[in-house]
């Protein structure tokens, strides 16, 4: 079975946007993916109908949204396919859940223990450890990739063998280069050595099955907004196990058992790690999108995305002055967005100009500053793609973006 794409794209308003007389064509969901009409609804009625403080109150309302909110862990925990609904702790995005971890988690760390990174990071997953690091003494060490842009796991494996590792924190996949690290060799080559390992997968999220237990990763972080949901909700994944060892990560109300004034008990999970009011319409929107999204197999939302990179990739091949950064073929290792350099073209110039017509490309260093610079550039521009994006959509960024270039070379 095959996507219906006109009906997927009847389903998100926003695709009817015009820009100056131009069709949307948004080529922008690795920053953030659009929301279907399910998600505004749900988020809509919520506020209408059931908008209270969950946990916090004995009326009809406080009891509806505390439902609301528990129901959404429960469908984020089939979801992720996490043994228990207490693993799931709501965050405000996916930097915030990786900050958790490394404040919580790091707290065990002492000087001389080490922290393994990738080229590959964002850097929601590069500063929280450059704090640990001046914090604490730690030591970070960095996988570095091939020409390729795939990770050097004989570096991995020299960095176990040191015996001081204790945790690994690596992207599932790369929101420039595309490229997904072989997770599961790593976390068995991890948990072989003593070593934890924390996954970001704000990338890979809406792009491939997520499955915990078959991945035995120890945390996982990823945001709504990426998943079809709203922003201003994200998700860490733990094992009970270990978030029980781990100190709360704020402090204030709904994470404590009990309050003295020279002393507190935490609560237990997962309220231990949900300090204050709870994004509760946001965790609302986020079960809402999950319940659409499973609609869809993987395997065909895998086989759209493979088109549509293909189609992509080999039309940027034939632009002459045009660099594809990364991998230069599409493999089973590869989803969601092309990155690309145009020789004498700054990425902030090409990105405005399509822009005015209506074609949303990204241009900066995404946040990758220490990945750009491995590439030897300060800047690309990033095309990501969504469900809803089609081939018709590709052609026409092509065209215009060979109409830019030309106004460069006039």
């Amino acid at each position: 079975m095959t996507l219906h794409l006109q009906r997927i794209r009847s389903e998100f308003p926003i695709l009817e946007e015009r820009i100056d007389s131009h069709p949307l064509i948004y080529f922008d969901s690795a920053a953030t993916a659009q929301k279907p009409q399910m998600v505004l609804d749900a988020m809509r009625s919520y506020f209408e109908h059931d908008n209270a403080n969950a946990h916090r109150g004995m009326h009809v309302l406080a009891e509806r949204a505390t439902v609301a909110f528990e129901d959404a862990r429960k469908a984020v925990q089939k979801f992720l396919h996490a043994k228990r609904a207490e693993e799931i702790i709501f965050t405000k995005n996916c930097t915030e859940a990786i900050n958790l971890v490394a404040r919580c988690f790091g707290s065990t760390l002492t000087e001389g223990d080490t922290v393994v990174l990738s080229l590959l990071e964002h850097h929601s997953n590069i500063i929280p450890w450059l704090q640990l690091m001046e914090e604490r003494g730690v030591e970070l060490r960095w996988i570095d990739i091939d020409e390729e842009g795939r990770l050097r796991l004989d570096q991995l494996d020299q960095y176990l063998a040191e015996g001081t590792v204790k945790l690994i924190a690596i992207t599932a996949q790369s929101n420039v280069l595309g490229v997904r690290p072989p997770l599961k060799e790593i976390i068995k080559r991890a948990h072989a050595a003593g070593a934890k390992v924390c996954i970001d997968a704000a990338q890979s999220i809406a792009h491939e099955k997520t499955d915990v237990q078959e991945f035995d990763c120890d945390f996982l972080a990823f945001s709504g907004h990426k998943l079809y949901g709203p922003t201003g909700i994200g998700v860490l994944y733990g094992k009970k196990e270990l978030l029980e060892t781990m100190p709360p990560f704020l402090g204030g109300g709904m994470m404590i058992r009990d309050v003295h004034t020279d002393h507190f008990l935490a609560a237990d999970l997962p309220q231990k790690f949900e300090a204050g009011s709870q994004p509760i319409a946001e965790a609302v929107g986020l079960r809402a999108a999950i319940k659409w999204l499973a609609q869809f197999s993987w395997q065909d939302i895998a086989a759209h995305d493979r088109l549509l990179l293909e189609t992509a990739f080999a039309s940027l091949k034939k632009v002459p002055g045009l660099t594809i950064l990364g991998p230069q073929k599409i493999a089973d290792d590869i989803a969601g967005c092309i990155s690309f350099a145009i020789e004498g073209i700054h990425p902030h110039d090409l990105t405005d100009i399509l822009g005015k017509k209506g074609i949303c490309l990204r241009a900066g260093h995404h946040c990758t500053q220490p990945l750009h610079r491995k590439l030897g550039i300060v800047a690309s521009t990033r095309m990501s793609f969504g469900i809803y994006n089609t081939l018709d959509e590709i052609a026409s960024c092509i065209k215009e973006l060979k109409g830019a270039m030309a106004t460069f070379t006039k």
